[in-house]
């Protein structure tokens, strides 16, 4: 099986329906995707009873890994191994997770047959087409958020009606837990731009970051699964990992979020043992615990895919700004000075009509994809200061 050739997921298909009882329960799953790395969003190995002709790229790994997961949460929902009931399903659940009334999904799987439409789909929720993403998914927060696709397919199969604003609540609890652990390490310059990264991103998530701590613990208290929760967990024991060893301030803040979410401390002790087990069993593998900071990374990487992204789409861009000098205005406002709640959300809101009408603009609007919108912001009117002098000019008309 090539998971980058066409007909992988026919044949993915066959290989999950023959081994339908290679994981019992969404408990043994959730492990072995641990052990896998897919929950820490580090794609290094798939399940043992699936073959590959190939060597598989990093790429290849998350793909066979979020469909096999989303495979049996369908299985261990509904009771059935039948692959085209499953990717009707799965098709039916990534159009619910659309923006309003447009969904970017229906454009790229427009017409052929389904398992063709869920092939595009996949690569689309993986690289977003022609290597927009490049190898920022590696080793990044936002590929840890992947796994959101999943525990919010299983929300969608049990019944629930507001599947994209789950998904949003579990984007804005990943992170902020993301936010806290970066706040306990020692800043360097790219931590700083981290933590400023994703403390932006509490506004696009329609909470006000004055109201951070109280609805917070009122989220994962009330509106999280036991499942969700482990994840949280699990996510938090990554983020904190850094240059091979994690600080003692830094396990009392894993205890702290382990008490937040209702979890013991055996619970919490055996999720920080698996971390620590996983980092130094693969640390050759994984290269931002020996190269560069899991922050510098993730922070330079997503610079350049933006920047390659506003300059791929400046000329849509450029007519779309110019056709809205309100966003105009909100966004150079934004370079000089902080916007109130209220300007941030208008801002977000018209990006977001703006990114509906460029196809390739979607990564923006797909679980995760809020944290991105501040570089966006910030790169954009150096990137394409055309539409940005223009509209100065009209103002001094």
């Amino acid at each position: 099986m090539n998971p980058s050739a066409s007909g992988w997921i026919n044949k993915l298909g066959h290989f999950l329906q023959k081994n339908a009882d290679g994981f019992h329960d969404f408990d043994q799953l959730y492990h072995n995707l641990k052990e896998n790395g897919f929950v820490y969003g580090i794609h290094l190995h798939i399940p043992p009873f699936i073959n590959s002709e190939h060597r598989l790229t990093d790429d290849e790994v998350a793909k066979i890994n979020l469909l096999t997961a989303l495979f049996y949460v369908f299985h261990f929902s509904r009771g059935s191994t039948d692959p085209k009931a499953f990717v009707q399903m799965v098709l039916d659940y990534y159009r619910h997770l659309e923006i309003g009334e447009f969904s970017f999904f229906e454009k790229i799987i427009a017409g052929s047959d389904n398992e063709s439409k869920l092939e595009r789909l996949i690569d689309s929720r993986i690289k977003l087409g022609e290597n927009l993403i490049d190898r920022t998914f590696g080793n990044s927060i936002t590929n840890s958020l992947l796994f959101i696709d999943v525990l919010t397919f299983k929300r969608f199969l049990e019944g629930e009606k507001r599947i994209l604003g789950h998904a949003r609540i579990l984007e804005y609890s990943a992170i902020n837990i993301a936010l806290h652990a970066k706040k306990t390490k020692e800043s360097d310059d790219h931590d700083a731009k981290m933590v400023q990264l994703l403390a932006a991103s509490l506004t696009y998530v329609d909470i006000e970051p004055d109201k951070y701590d109280k609805s917070y613990h009122k989220i994962i208290g009330n509106q999280l699964t036991a499942e969700e929760k482990q994840y949280l967990l699990d996510l938090t024991c990554m983020a904190v990992w850094k240059d091979h060893a994690i600080e003692r301030h830094e396990l009392t803040f894993v205890k702290n979020i382990g008490a937040d979410l209702g979890k013991t401390p055996e619970e919490v002790e055996a999720s920080f043992c698996q971390a620590k087990e996983f980092f130094e069993k693969n640390y050759k593998r994984i290269s931002f615990l020996h190269d560069k900071s899991l922050a510098e990374q993730y922070y330079d990487n997503m610079a350049k895919t933006i920047g390659k992204l506003i300059v791929r789409n400046s000329k849509r861009l450029k007519k779309e700004l110019l056709e809205s000098k309100e966003l105009i205005a909100l966004i150079s406002k934004s370079t000089v000075k902080e916007l109130t709640i209220e300007e941030k959300k208008k801002m977000r809101n018209q990006l977001i009509d703006i990114f509906k009408s460029i196809p390739s603009l979607a990564i923006f609007m797909l679980p995760g994809g809020a944290i991105l919108l501040p570089i966006f912001v910030k790169l954009i009117p150096t990137l394409l200061p055309s539409a940005f002098d223009d509209n100065r000019m009209e103002k001094k008309q």
